[in-house]
């Protein structure tokens, strides 16, 4: 089980646990930016300990987020998901621990009201559905899914085209569009009274990031509008897994001004531990503060 990896954070009367189901997952750091070097990485010394390994690799998490409000039990993405066929091994056949996880909290899946998927990559739908028999089925079968409009539209436009792996549409998205339970919404839409969508298209044609106020107390869920605490000090730079990157660097540029030095907790999607925290200073000197690492650092 994975539950040493969660985290919850409080937010009002809102709370938001982590589901980690790949933890500390390395690579070269050009995997996020396209031109990093880790030299780079290095240079911003407030990345060490907990973003970068000290050869200069990134680390990040792959993780789902359980959402709950006084009314609401949500699950914002869903990872990558047991038992699927992906382009690269590492997603491929996976046996963990997510549904466990999600019980040692005191939640079964017949428990979550909504799943709101902030795009339709194939690491943030993938719980979506799980495997009987021959035959996908949906996980949370009490659940509204929730699929941004112009998302998911453009998905179907990249289908009927070709050239794009479209596995996880097959076994993650359909059976839900088969069962009726999927909700096309726009980008701005309002979830509950406590939680509601920002565009920040880009990474993917429809692409979301979710927004959460309760009590006075705000937090934002990043989704892949960046996912390395690095973007924060060059949110400009081109991403290497944005399908439009003009649009992803738009979207970067507006959400770092936006919430830096703002008191909004940024959940980072896919931001190691501590995947929470803020973001603070301007320009170049810009930076990821996760709470506690001022303490462990």
């Amino acid at each position: 089980m994975a539950i040493e990896h969660m985290r919850t954070w409080q937010v009002g009367d809102v709370t938001i646990t982590a589901i980690v189901e790949l933890w500390d997952f390395r690579d070269h750091i050009n995997m996020t930016i396209a031109d990093a070097t880790p030299e780079e990485a290095l240079a911003l010394d407030w990345l060490r300990p907990h973003y970068v390994t000290p050869d200069g690799q990134q680390r990040m998490n792959f993780q789902g987020f359980l959402v709950r409000t006084p009314t609401h039990t949500l699950m914002v993405d869903t990872c990558i998901g047991n038992e699927r066929q992906r382009e690269f091994d590492v997603f491929t056949n996976l046996q963990t621990s997510f549904l466990d996880d999600l019980a040692s909290l005191g939640v079964r899946r017949e428990d979550i009201d909504i799943v709101m998927c902030t795009h339709l990559h194939h690491d943030h739908v993938g719980w979506n559905t799980m495997r009987q028999g021959d035959t996908w089925v949906p996980t949370f079968p009490n659940a509204r899914y929730l699929f941004g409009r112009v998302e998911k539209e453009g998905w179907d436009a990249m289908r009927a085209h070709g050239g794009h792996d479209m596995r996880h549409m097959v076994d993650a998205i359909d059976p839900i569009i088969e069962a009726g339970l999927a909700e096309l919404v726009e980008a701005d839409h309002r979830i509950t009274d406590e939680l509601w969508l920002e565009p920040s298209h880009g990474h993917t044609p429809g692409h979301v990031h979710v927004r959460i106020s309760s009590r006075g107390e705000e937090a934002v869920i990043t989704g892949d509008l960046m996912h390395h605490p690095m973007q924060c000090a060059m949110p400009h730079r081109p991403a290497r897994f944005d399908m439009d990157k003009e649009a992803g660097r738009d979207s970067r540029v507006r959400f770092v001004e936006k919430y830096r030095d703002s008191g909004v907790l940024v959940v980072g999607s896919h931001f190691a531990e501590p995947s929470g925290g803020h973001i603070r200073g301007t320009g170049a000197d810009c930076r990821f503060v996760g709470l506690g690492a001022e303490v462990e650092a």
